[in-house]
């Protein structure tokens, strides 16, 4: 399969699970997914582990600051997009009313990136990749192959990311749902995904990112979460044209979805 050394801009290239427990988050992702990892120190007793495949990078997670867990943050996914100039977008997404939580930062020689919330509330980063671009494999299984939105205001999220990284969008029904899709100009494949959170989703919910990962078979991999300690929020539910997936809460509270594609 492809092996990304660059990554284009306006696409989903890293996911990174902060998780109040790195031993147990560790142990129950790298048996789930048989992913590798590498422990990277970041501070006295902290680390930064790369999730591998192969011996590639997929992504990454690292322990939770014990103020962020106090303040009642739960444990989490965070979806990076690649860009070209972090500066140059970070102020454009200022202007277009997001909030800027960090950055721009540098992380090293590794890249550039901010971290912020758009103005339907959903969490996100920018990514602009030197020594790291980012996820080495996507879309593969084991990997993340879809990125999705769930937000209570469609209208204001849709034009946060459209006029951010000049998105097209496509409007289609989903089984009785309304479902957004969204593309870079000019290409065929879309980037990513837009649900709106009706009135049946509980309150406390905020918008968020959906990752997904990719598995050959989503209910054995339902199985063997659930023996691993997880909780299954949505059992394997096949959506026509698309796949199979379900939506997983690990043992630490972080939600990520799985996804057995109907095609490669």
């Amino acid at each position: 399969m492809a092996k990304f050394d660059t990554h284009l801009p306006g696409t989903f290239c890293w996911p990174e699970l902060s998780t109040t427990n790195w031993q147990q988050g560790k142990a129950f992702y790298t048996q789930l997914f048989n992913w590798g990892f590498d422990d990277q120190p970041i501070g006295e007793g902290v680390f930064y582990t790369m999730l591998q495949q192969d011996g590639l990078d997929i992504g990454a997670m690292y322990q939770m600051e014990a103020a962020q867990q106090e303040s009642g943050m739960p444990s989490h996914w965070l979806n990076y997009i690649a860009v070209d100039d972090v500066d140059l977008m970070t102020e454009k997404a200022k202007k277009l009313n997001a909030e800027i939580i960090c950055g721009p930062m540098n992380v090293g020689d590794a890249g550039k990136m901010s971290l912020m919330v758009e103005p339907g509330g959903a969490m996100f980063a920018l990514w602009q990749g030197a020594e790291h671009p980012g996820a080495r494999k996507l879309k593969e299984p084991g990997t993340m192959v879809w990125n999705e939105l769930a937000t209570r205001n469609a209208n204001k999220s849709k034009a946060f990311y459209c006029d951010l990284f000049d998105w097209q969008v496509k409007d289609q029904d989903m089984q009785g749902m309304a479902y957004s899709l969204f593309f870079i100009r000019d290409q065929e494949e879309p980037v990513a995904g837009m649900m709106t959170m009706t009135d049946e989703w509980p309150e406390d919910i905020p918008a968020h990112w959906m990752i997904y990962f990719a598995v050959t078979d989503c209910d054995a991999y339902i199985e063997k979460a659930k023996n691993l300690g997880a909780n299954i929020c949505v059992e394997a539910t096949d959506v026509p044209g698309v796949g199979r997936f379900s939506v997983i809460t690990d043992p630490q509270g972080a939600v990520f979805s799985i996804i057995q594609s109907e095609t490669p």
